[in-house]
């Protein structure tokens, strides 16, 4: 494994066990870097001296642990706030990859609908109390949303609440980030992991990034570290490394599997509005967050949609702990009370006696013809029963059953425009206002590396948003006031 140690700022004496090593600089992304000959024996960890490092430049350098929406945006505010301090990008993968898949490649930007902050953090089934503060007063989606209309991303609000893109195409937030990331001299590099993090007596980061392709090692040395990971090991890793505790990750925002050979014949079916309910063996108290009202969508291995999506982030920790396995209560006439439900289908039998059941649902039930005859299935009334011959017990039945569809849940499946899970550095632990570790100072946490996560509907970029401007503005604010100390000197 060999070494390229940037002059961020660090000089060592390498020596070889036959040679005396000399060394050369070269530039890279703006960095000066001290590595052996080419003809010299390339070094391992252990050849290391442990030589203090050397600070080479009077300016300040902020690694920023992850090229996502928090990472990203944390780093363009910084570079923003202060022009002197440099700005490098860690990331291990490809740059703003959930951004590009999310809304189902239009990036779900925020919520347009959430103007009261109290009503916003009760969108957080993770951090809705804690984020009831001061976080959105600072940069919230009316924020958010004005910061990519000045960069030339026209947005669009839709009925939901969620704000797209007008292109409807989320290279188009994509180009914006990256644009102004190079606009404002921020370095992103990829393909890198940061696999150690130290701080020293002087209150520096000694930072090990691995380049994962060519398996060599750089040491680098931060004046300020802001971990915005996401949900990997790799930012829980670090976090631990420096004092910090994790809250275990587990699954949220995820479909339910339903073992029900009916019911897969209804795949691709929607509800606009439903009400389900999940009752869990080791849930025994009454939990509000665990029904919820909303569109459902009946796919071909169960349940999806909003109303299920957010279900399954409410109860994340819950389901995890039972197994994912539990049963859902779906009401699918929410509006309408089960005597009215009733009075409506014996109305409908002494109108239609003649008629078969299948052929003739309640029209104001507005259901499509693959459920009802999924309800008459379930109810024993096969296709050519006549209204004549459904007994009073049998609409009692068929109304309780629409008011009261219970469902087993054998497991989860997964949200193909998220990867949110809830756990990681607990939100006592650092300060909201700032964004800096209550632990280490000059640290700081942005995005889905913190045990926070949204429901579905542009929440959880919000979270990314917010987070990486407060930490942003807080170290360029540092920065700025170390650069003119230093001039003033």
């Amino acid at each position: 494994m060999s070494f390229t140690l940037p002059r961020y700022f660090l000089r060592f004496h390498l020596s070889f066990t036959s040679r005396t090593a000399s060394t050369r600089a070269k530039n890279n992304h703006g960095y000066l870097f001290l590595a052996p000959k080419a003809n010299t024996t390339k070094f391992t960890t252990a050849s290391i001296p442990g030589d203090k490092p050397q600070k080479l430049s009077a300016e300040e350098l902020l690694v920023v642990v992850g090229g996502g929406a928090a990472g990203v945006y944390g780093a363009i505010r910084a570079k923003t706030v202060a022009s002197n301090l440099n700005v490098l990008v860690i990331e291990k993968g490809k740059l703003l990859s959930k951004v590009k898949i999310s809304g189902g490649g239009r990036c779900n930007v925020t919520n347009g609908h959430c103007a009261d902050n109290l009503v916003l953090a009760d969108h957080y089934p993770r951090g809705n109390k804690e984020l009831r503060g001061s976080f959105f007063n600072v940069h919230g989606p009316t924020d958010t949303m004005s910061w990519f209309v000045d960069k030339g991303v026209d947005l669009k609000t839709e009925d939901d609440g969620r704000v797209f893109p007008v292109s409807n195409n989320s290279s188009s937030v994509i180009d914006c980030l990256l644009s102004e990331a190079k606009c404002r001299g921020v370095s992103l590099q990829t393909g890198k992991l940061v696999t150690s993090a130290s701080a020293s007596a002087s209150g520096k980061f000694l930072l090990k990034i691995e380049k994962r392709t060519l398996k060599s090692v750089e040491l680098v040395e931060a004046d300020y570290l802001l971990i915005a990971s996401g949900s990997s090991q790799q930012g829980h890793n670090l976090a631990v490394q420096l004092g910090h505790s994790i809250v275990d990750p587990v699954p949220s925002l995820f479909t339910f599997k339903i073992e029900d050979a009916q019911l897969v014949e209804l795949s691709g079916v929607t509800f606009s509005k439903v009400i389900v309910k999940l009752k869990l063996e080791n849930v025994q108290r009454n939990i509000p967050q665990l029904t919820q009202v909303g569109p459902m969508l009946v796919t071909h291995w169960g349940l999806s949609g909003p109303a299920i999506l957010r279900l399954s982030a409410w109860g994340a920790r819950y389901l995890y702990s039972s197994g994912y396995k539990g049963k859902l209560i779906v009401d699918f006439v929410p509006d309408l009370h089960v005597e009215d439900l009733k009075s409506m289908l014996s109305q409908q039998k002494n109108r239609f006696l003649k008629q078969k059941v299948l052929n003739s649902c309640p029209m104001e039930l507005q259901l499509v013809k693959r459920f009802w005859k999924y309800i008459l299935d379930r109810e024993g009334l096969v296709g050519d029963t006549l209204w004549a011959s459904v007994s009073n017990s049998s609409i009692v039945s068929i109304a309780n059953l629409l008011k009261h569809c219970t469902f087993e849940v054998k497991g989860k499946g997964q949200f193909k425009d998220e990867f949110v899970t809830a756990g990681g550095v607990p939100l006592s632990e650092i300060h909201l206002n700032t964004m800096e570790s209550r632990i280490q100072p000059n640290l700081y946490f942005a995005g889905e590396v913190l045990n926070v996560d949204g429901v579905t509907g542009g929440f959880n970029f919000q979270n990314a948003w917010s987070g990486g401007y407060i930490a942003g503005s807080t170290i360029g604010r540092l920065a700025a006031g170390n650069a003119n100390l230093v001039g003033a000197l």
